[in-house]
């Protein structure tokens, strides 16, 4: 381990004797040590769970490591401490009851048992105790180290209640199988099947936060193929949905836009970390469905659908609470020109031709 952080758990450790409270890691750290993924993620931020005051233990954290960066959170009972390049937070074990109607809880005070049922996930579920000198003990209730290992997300709880408590942990699901390549437990799969529909109380920014993260994963397909499994994707962006399908007349078929806008979107993930440039991949042919049309000796034909997707960028992403600054405007032109450099391969095609692609882009 860091060497800072070894000296962060020694000096911590100290500070928990001294307010008498025992202190926990807890979280994604303790999940990134065991799958080796911690010398990717600068700076780390690592949180602290403790039986009492997490707003006392910080104040005396920051005591020990002689710092002086430290924010209170009154409202939420944490705080954070910065030493060095690390984000450490504490927080008062708690548990949580939850109205059918909201995904605020109320929230008590608890115990360590309390605060880790109610983790998302297994993996989530791990935790370390400080003990002497911050030696590390490894606290593992729901056998999440096994999770790890099989590469599965499984719910600590009864995933129906899990997912009713809280749906974007549904998101969350999608997002770290995407990110870790891992697979959904079966009875967690069919616990986000049953409980979709209740993403529609939670906040399109929480959504999109989580779904932005999905994007740029290194293979974002795989996520957009849990979204649509689990019947996530349709309740906040129908109109991808729409694009699955493929109908036949006169033995005349089109490929499937869904499958292929997956394709494209895979294909922009392996050149660029463009999170705008991703958006365009996903967006450039939404309005197929209402555009697509047969002729007889020409077959399916969508006229006019780079036209009406660039319209429906913008509504997009008000809806999803994207910017709707030079950043949407970059993903609707993109959306407007994607056919245009398709005429360009033609061995006719004209200087002023592509002059005028590069003015209009």
């Amino acid at each position: 381990m860091d060497s800072d952080i070894a000296h962060v758990f020694e000096k911590i450790s100290i500070a928990a004797k001294q307010c008498a409270q025992p202190v926990y890691v807890i979280g994604g750290f303790v999940r990134d040590y065991y799958l080796g993924r911690l010398d990717g993620i600068k700076p780390p931020d690592i949180d602290f769970v403790t039986v009492g005051s997490g707003t006392l233990l910080a104040e005396e954290v920051a005591k020990t490591l002689g710092t002086d960066k430290i924010n209170v959170f009154k409202r939420f009972g944490t705080a954070q401490v910065r030493y060095k390049n690390i984000d450490l937070e504490f927080v008062g074990a708690r548990k949580e009851s939850y109205r059918p109607d909201s995904r605020k809880p109320k929230v008590e005070d608890g115990t360590l048992q309390d605060d880790q049922l109610r983790r998302d996930f297994t993996i989530n579920a791990l935790s370390w105790e400080l003990g002497d000198n911050g030696e590390t003990q490894l606290i593992d209730p729901f056998n999440g180290i096994k999770d790890l290992d099989k590469g599965i997300i499984r719910t600590p709880t009864d995933p129906l209640v899990t997912f009713s408590d809280d749906p974007l942990r549904m998101m969350r699901a999608v997002r770290f199988a995407t990110q870790l390549s891992f697979e959904i437990e079966e009875r967690t799969m069919q616990g986000i099947n049953e409980m979709a529909h209740r993403l529609s109380i939670v906040s399109s920014e929480r959504i999109t936060d989580e779904l932005n993260k999905i994007i740029m994963c290194p293979k974002p397909s795989n996520g957009f193929l849990l979204l649509d499994e689990t019947g996530l994707l349709k309740e906040f962006l129908p109109e991808m949905t729409n694009l699955k399908g493929v109908d036949i007349k006169n033995g005349v078929s089109h490929k499937d836009n869904f499958y292929h806008t997956l394709e494209v979107l895979d294909n922009v993930a392996e050149k660029s970390d463009d999170i705008w440039l991703r958006w365009a991949a996903i967006l450039h042919d939404i309005a197929k469905p209402p555009t697509k049309r047969f002729a007889d000796g020409v077959g399916w034909t969508f006229h006019g659908h780079e036209v009406l997707g660039a319209r429906w960028v913008k509504k997009i992403f008000r809806r999803l609470s994207l910017p709707l600054d030079q950043r949407m405007r970059y993903v609707r032109n993109l959306v407007r020109l994607h056919l245009r450099p398709i005429a360009l391969v033609d061995e006719k095609v004209t200087d002023s031709a592509i002059r005028r692609l590069l003015f209009d882009a």
